[in-house]
């Protein structure tokens, strides 16, 4: 479905990704993990065209992603929930959903707004609410909400639950579980290892711009030296 083979991005005259590889299936959800200033977002961003890679390709059911401008990406069926949220903070919840509707990728039963706010019930209380009158985890469901409505067959996420208080993570992961058990494909950026680990059937470990670990569920591999010498601080 989606595949990154030797991708290489800078910013400037600064590299930021080495030679970066590796896929997301149908219906699989695959974790980035890592140390701040390691890459994950720049991955995020090489995909989405908002730093086109320098090198290397990237093919979304065999179209090349790296020569072609964001929306026509967002076009082919990918939805991205950026970090910072990036809502829309003078329209509505329900404004903010309407405003993206489409279905990009041709599904034969389209996320509408009933079907995005089911999966996220404070929304559904929040439908007239501007979306800076919303909390920060509220603005973070109505992101990811916003990126359904498009009817990606590919969500990317960055950052799923950052700074957001346990009881509000636990609703994303939630939601994501759910997008995962109806068979949407996933790439999602977090910190929350034992939930990456839950939901992912695989994971990518960045450190410097590259993967130096990579795993499939169950993860029997997923050491605490592989966590410390990674992943600590």
């Amino acid at each position: 479905m989606l595949k990154l083979e030797g991708v290489e991005t800078f910013y400037g005259n600064a590299q930021a990704l080495f030679g970066v590889s590796f896929t997301v299936g149908p219906g699989e959800v695959v974790a980035i993990m890592g140390r701040n200033g390691m890459g994950k977002t720049t991955v995020i961003r090489s995909i989405m065209g908002l730093t086109p890679p320098a090198g290397g390709t990237i093919t979304y059911h065999g179209h090349p992603l790296h020569t072609l401008p964001s929306f026509r990406i967002a076009r082919l069926g990918i939805g991205l929930v950026p970090e910072g949220r990036q809502i829309f903070p003078t329209l509505t919840v329900r404004e903010n959903l309407l405003a993206v509707a489409a279905n990009y990728s041709h599904s034969s039963r389209p996320y509408n707004l009933e079907r995005v706010v089911s999966i996220f019930p404070r929304l559904a209380e929040r439908l007239d609410h501007l979306g800076r009158e919303l909390s920060g985890g509220e603005q973070q469901m109505l992101a990811i909400a916003r990126a359904l409505m498009i009817n990606p067959s590919l969500l990317l996420l960055d950052e799923a639950t950052e700074g957001l208080a346990p009881i509000i993570c636990e609703e994303i992961w939630q939601g994501l579980t759910i997008l995962k058990d109806r068979g949407l494909s996933i790439l999602v950026v977090d910190k929350n290892i034992d939930a990456l680990l839950r939901i992912s059937n695989r994971c990518c470990v960045m450190e410097k711009g590259r993967v130096v670990w990579s795993d499939t569920a169950p993860f029997r591999a997923f050491t605490d030296q592989v966590k410390m010498r990674y992943l600590g601080v």
